[in-house]
């Protein structure tokens, strides 16, 4: 298999597309996944079971199915797209921001389920303690809380970047193939097979399973850490 200097210029770009949307999605999820986690593991009200449903749905539901509300959503003729692009001049399916979209999307329940086990298991009498010493409820949760669920969200935050990396089905229905501009490691591995170019698709097969491996490795060392911190 030789492979000429183009593709491996493309491949590059593909892998570090691949990587910065994942990692910009992943980015943008943090915040509300971690607090969405922390309110599902501590408080109740009505609507939660709604919530905790709607949440896990994009894990159940076919990744294209989810693409296609987003892009009735996010599109030009679609409530949030439409005031983006008439308000703010933002266009986002069909772009850049359509994967980011997508990868986001897809990696929030796995942030939420980690987030929320992870709240879950830190001891809610150290967060009694801290109340009754006149901490507030902010600073019990950046001074207790958080620290002490800290492993397993690093680990939630990894595996959501896991998922978004490998991320298709969503992504081709908002973002569609456009070479330079939207072009993942999973579209790019789907593009080169259908083309029959399948010594391009298994390099970026390659690529894609050596990242998610890391990805997931990494998650996965995060949780026994906190297992053994746990047990101690």
């Amino acid at each position: 298999m030789i492979l000429a200097v183009s593709d491996f210029s493309e491949i590059l770009h593909i892998t570090l597309f691949t990587l910065g949307v994942a990692a910009l999605g992943t980015a943008l999820i943090l915040p509300g996944g971690i607090a969405l986690g922390w309110l599902l593991a501590r408080k109740r009200w009505p609507g939660k079971a709604l919530v905790e449903t709607a949440v896990a749905l994009p894990l159940v539901v076919p990744p294209v199915a989810t693409g296609l509300i987003l892009l009735k959503v996010f599109g030009r003729r679609g409530p949030v797209g439409g005031w983006l692009e008439g308000t703010l001049g933002l266009e986002i399916v069909f772009t850049w921001r359509a994967v980011v979209l997508a990868a986001a999307v897809m990696a929030l329940p796995l942030l939420v389920r980690t987030a929320r086990v992870a709240f879950e298991e830190v001891p809610l009498r150290l967060e009694q303690v801290a109340r009754t010493l006149g901490a507030g409820p902010w600073r019990v949760f950046f001074t207790v809380s958080l620290p002490l669920a800290a492993r397993g969200l690093w680990a939630g935050g990894v595996l959501a970047f896991a998922r978004a990396l490998g991320e298709f089905g969503a992504t081709v229905m908002v973002a569609g193939f456009i070479p330079g501009q939207t072009v993942t490691l999973a579209l790019g591995i789907y593009h080169h097979v259908q083309l029959g170019q399948d010594d391009r698709a298994f390099v970026l097969l390659a690529i894609s399973i050596s990242l998610a491996f890391a990805a997931v490795a990494l998650s996965e060392t995060l949780l026994r850490g906190r297992n053994r911190s746990r047990a101690e």
